[in-house]
């Protein structure tokens, strides 16, 4: 599994970004992307997505 951003909602704000502890999270042409190969959902941090923790917009959703 792994997490997904909505462009929809996302605002650009890049809190994201600097969480993800694998580099997961990168600027898109419009918005946010994470790179599914990379995103493990936190499994080292217990499955608590960082991203998620921190997204103003709630806009990162588990996939």
């Amino acid at each position: 599994m792994a997490n997904k951003i909505n462009g929809e909602d996302c605002t650009n704000c890049g809190a994201c970004e600097s969480e993800c502890p694998t580099q997961a999270i990168s600027q898109g042409d419009d918005f946010y992307v994470i790179d599914t190969a990379k995103c493990d959902e936190c499994a080292a941090a217990g499955g608590e997505s960082a991203c998620m923790a921190v997204c103003p917009t709630d806009c990162i959703v588990k996939a």
